[in-house]
């Protein structure tokens, strides 16, 4: 990694032009571009079709001993140079693409530079140093001045004392950026800047806290968790937690490149949920050979209270339950199982430790029996403090990954645990599920074994929360926005659903918001390699018809688009696995009907068509739903009506 940052930086350092006040980097289609100045501070400002869509922008990082990278000193940078990379991304969701960018790199003082990147998807910047010594970042500067006009979609922290202590699970909040509210926000976060919308993330974290934002003065403004000085715990879980941190918020190497900055700059709606810059600018594969890794679904316990009807054993944390369990996924096809929160004594955080009642070699052998994979929760600091061991010890034993959960912070300290995770699961064959964490920024490319981030607001609030979380709202928001990031571990598949009208939330029997078809579309609209179905065996065995038709459905596609939709009004994804094609829709508590058209398929080839749509009376019983049949071609155009919170799935067989 030195090497290749020395290299980078030497190379920035050989090659630069003649010092200016301004530089230009364009697009290669020539529609954006993005303008650095260097008058005192260094800014940074973004045009679009030839209007200016961000007004100039401070950036640059304060060291701890005051110096200021990014402001006095002199400038110089290499004129642009184009560039492309042909990415391959087993597990995203597409196998393959390309991308395609003009560079410019920018030598600044103190051992500093600066790489600028314009793609037609959006602007990156990224910070790096070839300092002999190590480095203590006090700060890091950057400012986003949209106009205190401009509309922006944000979802705040829920942590009262600590806003930096929070799960990442929030609905977005849309609000004029002057008169939003000065809280601190998590990525990603989505800015109308009329001609175009732009949303911010970032990319390829080491060893560095993520990005947050506030608004203040009609501008985002950057704020960072500050790095722990003492760590305490939790009772419950004997989950960590910071009790009081530094002043800085990195304590790093001094040869080293920092984050990715992105700004991603979308035309229309549709092309935000396949924006690839997250994954693009992460650190490729460093585990090699990924064929050990099996996406899939999972049946789970914990949203459905482990709850079994018409069952001769009482239901809950024992080997019967589980035994239920793994036979259902066995005859749904399912590939895994999770055992959840209480598998193991979490107040000890005694991982090593199953319950008794379980009986739990005696399910770990009957799962493998019936070719079911065993998954098992942990919270993140307590399956740290003993990392090596407790996945050497369940590895041998046959379990096949984690969902750990709880991390609930986002310093650098957390980042690196995170990495750890995911090393040392690689080097045992064992994948994650990454709960109760930040967003994603790409290091499910540098890990693929990583399956699932949450940082979602997903199904599980459905036990808890209110009706005016308006989670129908929400899941035609997050696609857009935080699936721009990655993966999400939404945990759908809920059989018993509400309409706007008798929806109440329920802990130990919850209830989706929408329809039953919403809850289908899911499986299709979201990027989730390893999705659960939510509910209890018994429910989905009352439905069989439905369950078949959820579990059947494909979680890892060779090729995704949005052929229509619009932010917080519906969406409509298209999904081919092989030769087949998937097409799924969601709406708001707005009925809609939409006119679906399929220009994506293969002239002169012909698809028999299963629909999955909402019945005639989806708006009084959200559980109502029809299943029909067409024969489907490129020229055909199929009318799907969605109920208020409605959906729906085609799929689209190619016939022989």
């Amino acid at each position: 990694m030195k090497r290749i940052v020395s290299l980078a930086l030497l190379t920035l350092t050989s090659l630069v032009g003649v010092c200016a006040a301004s530089y230009e980097v364009t697009s290669p289609d020539g529609r954006l571009t993005a303008i650095l100045k260097t008058d005192k501070q260094l800014t940074l400002s973004l045009r679009y079709n030839g209007a200016v869509i961000m007004s100039p922008s401070p950036i640059g990082m304060t060291l701890s001993d005051g110096t200021k990278i990014g402001k006095g000193g002199r400038f110089s940078a290499t004129r642009p140079k184009r560039m492309s990379e042909r990415v391959k991304a087993p597990l995203y969701r597409q196998e393959v693409f390309n991308m395609d960018w003009n560079q410019m790199y920018m030598r600044l003082s103190n051992g500093f530079g600066l790489i600028v990147r314009v793609y037609n998807e959006g602007v990156a910047y990224q910070f790096g140093s070839n300092r002999p010594d190590s480095l203590t970042i006090a700060s890091e500067t950057a400012e986003f001045n949209f106009g205190g006009e401009s509309k922006a979609w944000l979802a705040c922290t829920t942590g009262e004392l600590d806003p930096y202590a929070t799960a990442f699970q929030n609905t977005y909040t849309h609000t004029k950026l002057d008169s939003a509210k000065s809280k601190p926000v998590f990525l990603p976060a989505t800015v109308d800047c009329y001609t175009a919308k732009v949303t911010i993330l970032e990319s390829d974290i080491v060893s560095y806290p993520n990005m947050w934002l506030t608004p203040e003065g009609g501008k985002l403004k950057a704020t960072f968790a500050n790095y722990p000085r003492k760590m305490a715990y939790h009772p419950q879980r004997r989950m960590s937690y910071v009790e009081s941190r530094e002043n800085y918020i990195a304590k790093t190497e001094g040869v080293r490149m920092f984050p990715w900055r992105i700004l991603a700059v979308s035309g229309k709606d549709t092309e935000m949920p396949t924006n690839n810059l997250v994954y693009a600018l992460a650190r490729p594969n460093k585990i090699g050979d990924t064929k050990w890794i099996r996406p899939g679904k999972s049946a789970w316990e914990w949203w459905n209270d482990w709850n079994l009807r018409g069952v001769d054993f009482p239901a809950g944390l024992n080997y019967e339950t589980y035994k239920y369990y793994i036979d259902f996924a066995a005859a749904q096809g399912l590939e895994y199982i999770v055992f959840d929160e209480g598998w193991y004594d979490s107040n000890a955080g005694t991982v090593l430790e199953p319950i008794e009642s379980l009986r739990f070699t005696e399910l770990l052998d009957y799962a493998k029996e019936k070719g079911v994979g065993v998954m098992l929760w942990s919270v993140f600091n307590v399956m740290d403090e003993k990392l090596d061991t407790i996945c050497a010890h369940y590895s041998a034993m046959g379990v096949k990954g984690f969902k750990v959960d709880f991390m609930d912070r986002d310093d650098q300290t957390a980042v690196e645990m995170v990495e750890r995770l995911a090393a040392c699961a690689a080097k045992h064959h064992l994948v994650l599920d990454l709960h109760g964490i930040y967003k994603p920024v790409g290091l499910d490319r540098t890990y693929p074994n990583i399956m699932n981030y949450e940082g979602v607001f997903g199904m599980e609030e459905c036990r808890w929360t209110s009706a005016e979380n308006d989670m129908p709202l929400y899941d035609v928001t997050f696609p857009y926005i935080r699936m721009m990031a990655g993966p999400v571990d939404f945990t759908p598949g809920a059989m018993r659903n509400g309409t706007k009208y008798d929806w109440r939330a329920n802990y130990t029997k919850p209830v989706s918001m929408g329809t039953r078809c919403h809850q289908a579309a899911c499986y299709v609209v979201h990027d989730s390699r390893l999705t659960m179905l939510a509910d209890s065996p018994t429910n989905y065995e009352q439905d069989t018809i439905y369950t078949r038709f959820i579990a059947t459905l494909p979680t890892v596609y060779d090729r995704m688009l949005i052929p229509q939709g619009e932010l917080g009004e519906y969406i409509v994804a298209a999904r081919r696995h092989g030769e087949n094609w998937y097409v799924a829709g969601q709406t708001n508590w707005d009925g809609r009907e939409v006119s679906l058209t399929f220009n994506f398929l293969k002239k002169g080839v012909k698809y028999e068509a299963q629909i999955l749509r909402d019945g005639i009376n989806a708006n009084r019983d959200a559980e109502d739903y029809i299943i029909e049949t067409a024969e489907i071609d490129r020229e055909s155009t199929l009318k799907v009506k969605m109920a208020g919170g409605g959906g729906f799935v085609v799929k689209l067989t190619k016939k022989q």
